[in-house]
């Protein structure tokens, strides 16, 4: 007997949607905030909105939120890892030893925390975290490596010079964001992004990171494999098998992960496991040798220019204005995959402008404070979002909070600091995953059956894996990139632009979608752009006043358009 007709709506395939669904806290919806004389239970979605309206005590206003600032802290606690792996390889070859390490981690995590709370109340409004970005290291590697610093004796004396020499070069590189994102020329440029280029961009903001993650796991596999194993047990599997704890596990499994095998490294240190380990595996696997804790003050306010005043050099400030405009790029990709998982509408042009203007003066504070980097969108925050489906504004706010406390009281934010770098990247390879998919949800919009998508997707994705495979290798071999000439800020500038993955992926299918068959109706249907259109200005799509809008009716004297 032949098996029966398929029913004509299972024969459609999935409807496309302008937000994302299925989260449980979008951009405007911030975790309840309720008074509770004993813990929250934690319970399923379902079973915890029953318990709520069982319980009417519960809807009077409160100081007391603790699912928001647990998911704030689990926030601090994902960036952590960017915060103090950048430092930790910048600052030795400065000169530097554990105190000024110690100091460098404080002030980018203080400096992150305004540009956070800047970036959430100012500029794109979205739940997006800014904080140190490795587009920067490259040029500043470079500036070490200046012939000028080579005659200095003394180590400290030396890592001062270098660091005003930073800021001088940030400083410069700043204007870049700044005029681009306040002027809105920038707005110019996104304006004519559709799903089918943006779907590379943001998928190789997350791919892209692929170094990070497994590589780094493997430098101390006993404690990096049992993070990954536990992290996907923990928000993947547990809530199916346990239903009533789901929300639990699916929100804060970083939190119960890092604990569980952090206390785990801990045990292996103390009982010895690495007494005979080379040194490289005591660094990456023992729990006390970041040398932070000791070298943390207890307490210490960064402040402008504590290094002295800034020197600048005109090759230098090139080279770094060669990798803000890297930044500009990645930042636009995470910007929208964040949009995304906060399940907001597409980012209009003249925000995102926005947006960007306010990471120039990021990079701005950057300078003037000394943080030895740069700074953009946090790519495993945003995948944060997505891993606990909770896209809320004021969750990443009191994160920015938790940065600013923890940088004032050095001890308390050193421990935490200390957590070794495999576990991290355990936890990035899941949070990059997200940010990765993020773009690739973005196909849903375009035509997969259209030649011309096929050649576009797959031809910026292949380049823009295979480009910076190129110049990093030559890179590792030759010590120095593939454009040598005698002007080293050239070097640099071409060196930076072309090693991001992000950036030529997203290049080549900007540049691309834009000039082969633009003019084709049936190209235009196929790339998505139709299902963009009313997003492309503040005023035409009724959702961006609710998402985006300025605070304190501040849209009256900075509208948007």
């Amino acid at each position: 007997m032949a098996a029966p007709a398929p029913k004509q709506e299972e024969q459609q395939p999935h409807p496309v949607k302008d937000q994302l669904p299925a989260i449980s806290y979008c951009l405007t919806s911030p975790p309840p905030w309720r008074q509770c004389p004993f813990p929250l239970p934690l319970l399923s979605s379902a079973a915890f909105q029953e318990w709520i309206d069982r319980s009417p005590w519960l809807t009077t206003p409160s100081v007391f939120a603790a699912e928001a600032i647990l998911l704030g802290f689990q926030h601090y606690l994902v960036m952590l890892g960017t915060t103090v792996i950048i430092p930790t390889a910048l600052v030795p070859q400065m000169g530097g030893g554990n105190e000024e390490k110690a100091r460098v981690i404080q002030t980018l995590l203080f400096v992150a925390g305004i540009n956070t709370l800047l970036q959430s109340f100012l500029g794109t409004r979205l739940p997006a975290v800014i904080g140190g970005s490795y587009t920067f290291v490259a040029p500043t590697i470079s500036i070490i490596l200046a012939g000028r610093y080579n005659g200095i004796a003394d180590p400290h004396e030396k890592f001062v010079r270098i660091m005003r020499g930073t800021q001088g070069a940030l400083i410069v590189a700043s204007t870049l964001q700044i005029i681009m994102g306040f002027s809105g020329l920038w707005r110019i440029v996104v304006r004519l992004l559709s799903p089918l280029s943006a779907a590379p961009l943001v998928a190789l903001v997350g791919f892209g990171l692929y170094e990070l993650g497994f590589p780094s796991v493997a430098k101390c596999v006993e404690i990096g494999l049992p993070q990954i194993i536990l992290l996907v047990a923990l928000s993947q599997y547990i809530p199916n098998l346990v239903p009533l704890l789901g929300t639990a596990f699916e929100r804060f499994a970083i939190i119960m992960s890092v604990a569980l095998v952090w206390l785990y490294a801990f045990f292996l240190t103390v009982g010895g496991a690495y007494k005979n380990a080379a040194p490289k595996t005591q660094f990456h696997c023992r729990t006390d040798r970041s040398g932070l804790v000791g070298g943390a003050p207890w307490i210490s306010v960064p402040y402008p220019f504590q290094w002295g005043a800034p020197t600048f050099d005109a090759g230098e400030a090139f080279a770094m204005m060669a990798a803000s405009f890297v930044a500009l790029v990645e930042s636009t990709g995470a910007f929208i995959a964040v949009s995304r998982y906060a399940s907001a509408t597409p980012c209009p042009p003249s925000v995102m402008s926005r947006g960007i203007g306010w990471q120039g003066v990021g990079i701005l504070l950057d300078g003037l404070f000394g943080t030895a980097n740069g700074s953009s969108v946090s790519v495993e925050n945003a995948g944060l979002l997505g891993l606990t489906r909770v896209g809320s504004r004021r969750v990443v706010q009191i994160s920015a909070g938790f940065m600013i406390f923890f940088s004032i009281l050095g001890k308390f934010g050193a421990v935490f600091a200390s957590i070794p770098g495999p576990i991290i990247a355990a936890i990035y390879c899941l949070l990059f995953a997200y940010v990765g998919m993020a773009g690739v949800g973005f196909l849903q919009f375009c035509n997969l059956n259209s030649f011309r998508t096929k050649f576009i997707v797959g031809f910026s994705v292949f380049m823009g894996l295979s480009v910076p495979q190129y110049f990093n290798e030559y890179t590792s071999v030759a010590g120095y990139g593939p454009v040598h000439t005698h002007a080293r800020w050239f070097n640099d500038m071409i060196n930076v632009v072309f090693s991001s993955k992000a950036f030529v992926g997203g290049a080549v299918a900007y540049l691309l979608d834009n000039t082969l068959h633009r003019h084709d109706s049936t190209a235009r249907k196929d790339r998505g752009h139709h299902f963009w259109d009313r997003f492309r200005s503040f005023r035409t799509d009724p959702r961006s006043e609710e998402f985006y809008s300025l605070p304190f009716n501040l849209n009256k004297f900075f509208p948007s358009f």
